[in-house]
């Protein structure tokens, strides 16, 4: 199965810090993680704004990503006009664009953000 990570678990499995839960649907061989290329141009305008949890080189964690089988998953414009419909229960509109991308592909979103699982569908919450 497919999973698409967020920007922060992203970022957690990068520093070999994920959390159990999520650590658990990462190392499960029976499962394909899938990243999106709005988190990685999230982290590059986030640690271009020195933000502290962002300070990774984005051109290494990108190589290091596909070395390890992730599968990039890129932003069309029917994940961005299925924004639209969401509801309006998260502002961060990286967050909001990995969710459309999650509906869209029909994978589940893994996330650590308690308002990200408050959607409806297929998100799992391992925070």
């Amino acid at each position: 199965m497919r999973i698409l990570l967020d920007t922060h678990i992203l970022l957690a499995a990068a520093a070999d810090c994920v959390p159990q839960k999520a650590a658990g649907y990462i190392e499960d061989t029976a499962n394909t993680p899938v990243f999106s290329s709005a988190s990685i141009w999230e982290i590059v305008i986030k640690c271009g704004l020195h933000r502290a949890d962002f300070m990774v080189d984005p051109v290494s964690l990108y190589s290091g990503l596909l070395g390890a089988g992730y599968e990039e998953l890129p932003v069309t414009a029917r994940h961005t006009l299925l924004v639209s419909t969401l509801p309006d229960l998260h502002k961060d509109p990286f967050d909001r664009i990995l969710l459309a991308q999650a509906i869209s592909e029909g994978i589940p979103l893994l996330t650590s953000d308690a308002i990200l699982a408050e959607y409806p569908g297929s998100v799992i919450f391992a925070g």
